[in-house]
């Protein structure tokens, strides 16, 4: 490998250091958001933690909009990490069964990243956010990709016929995680109802959701899945 000259190992540490502060920011971002809420985090307390100027913070976040997004990035990947541990489970009811447990045990173990995922508006932390987009764009293709997990244990359901053969394997997805994230989103928001333990309203919703292991017909997917009204084109 070629050495450096002066003028490029000056370049080279320069680089180093805005990555380094970038990431110090994030961090201590992520300290406050998860101590606090994301409401309680503003760049002057955030450049009060770090001993820095908000001008130095503002030459690598435009705002606190842009912070939210990149920890919005930084949540779905750790999620979708969650997720790959049980990808190799052959079976995929019980690929599914592991995941929904990880998906509930993610939002109760870091409830302030999960409300900053998922129980925000993608636009909320920035009003002068570009009005075309305000990250919609980019929080969907993140979910979309934790989604497809997922899905794609669907897909093997219904190709072993434990799906009904008209059941959409994306749709079951979406509704599936709907469902994980209605138990989340009332635990965290400390709701009267329900009463039920977190990890027993996940076993209850797995097994009416689809096929368990042994094969057996999910209860009620005539009715959700084959009513003649119900028109479905999809090949996931």
């Amino acid at each position: 490998m070629p050495r450096m000259g002066p003028q490029a190992r000056r370049t080279e540490q320069r680089r180093e250091q805005r990555e380094a502060l970038r990431e110090r920011i994030l961090m201590v971002s992520r300290e406050i958001v998860k101590r606090e809420g994301f409401a309680s985090l503003s760049m002057r307390k955030l450049a009060e933690a770090i001993d820095y100027s908000p001008a130095a913070l503002y030459l690598h976040f435009k705002s606190r909009g842009d912070i939210a997004r990149a920890l919005r990035k930084e949540g779905h990947a750790s999620l979708r990490d969650v997720f790959l541990a049980h990808t190799s489970i052959a079976d995929p009811a019980a690929r599914l069964n592991a995941m929904g447990r990880a998906y509930v045990e993610f939002g109760l173990a870091e409830p302030e990243t999960y409300r900053l995922m998922f129980m925000e508006p993608a636009g909320f932390a920035d009003a002068n956010a570009d009005a075309g987009d305000n990250g919609n764009g980019r929080a969907a293709e993140s979910g979309a990709a934790t989604l497809s997990l997922i899905a794609d244990a669907f897909v093997e359901l219904r190709a072993a016929d434990r799906l009904p053969s008209r059941a959409a394997p994306v749709a079951c997805a979406e509704g599936l995680w709907a469902n994980l994230h209605g138990i989340v989103a009332l635990k965290l928001n400390g709701a009267a109802l329900p009463e039920t333990p977190a990890a027993m309203l996940v076993e209850l919703s797995l097994d009416a959701w689809y096929a368990p292991v042994n094969g057996t017909e999910p209860r009620g997917t005539e009715t959700r899945f084959n009513s003649p009204d119900r028109s479905d084109t999809s090949t996931r």
